[in-house]
């Protein structure tokens, strides 16, 4: 299953009132249940991607699979403007014209900063302050997610 998809319906479960989601397609099984925090079971899956047996829910879990807490990204210092929905980040309007801002372009609030592609919409974000853009921390084309950082603004 492709991993936005799956994002996507993690997305979808967490912010409904749907507590369990089971999906079968030909490459497999997937299992999302709802309880404290989305959770996704892979129940079956596919004999080439040779994926380990799903542990039960509840069951304890071996002491050698416990998994290390990962740092948390470090984000600059400054206001930070996320990414309001799932899609794919663009710099400027079209291929080959220029960006919207530049790292060092002072901005103001309201003005266009990015475009952002979600099922063939091309939805324009706008600076929700004003102030100088110190860093941009998406790629031209890069997948993002709903709440993920793009801008720094100072």
């Amino acid at each position: 299953m492709d991993l936005r998809k799956l994002k996507t319906l993690i997305d979808l479960v967490s912010e409904s009132n749907v507590s369990e989601l089971e999906i079968t397609e030909a490459e497999g099984k997937v299992r999302i249940v709802k309880g404290g925090g989305a959770m996704v079971q892979p129940m079956a899956a596919p004999a080439a991607m040779h994926a380990p047996p799903a542990m039960p829910v509840g069951a304890p879990q071996p002491a050698a699979a416990a998994p290390q807490a990962a740092p948390a990204p470090e984000v600059p210092a400054g206001h930070t403007v996320k990414s309001p929905m799932v899609g794919t980040f663009y710099r400027s309007s079209a291929p080959g014209a220029k960006p919207f801002v530049e790292v060092g372009q002072a901005i103001k609030e309201g003005e266009t900063i990015c475009i952002i592609e979600a099922m063939k919409i091309l939805n324009e974000i706008e600076a929700d302050k004003s102030g100088t853009i110190t860093k941009i921390l998406c790629e031209n084309g890069q997948a993002v997610e709903y709440g993920q950082p793009l801008f720094i603004i100072e």
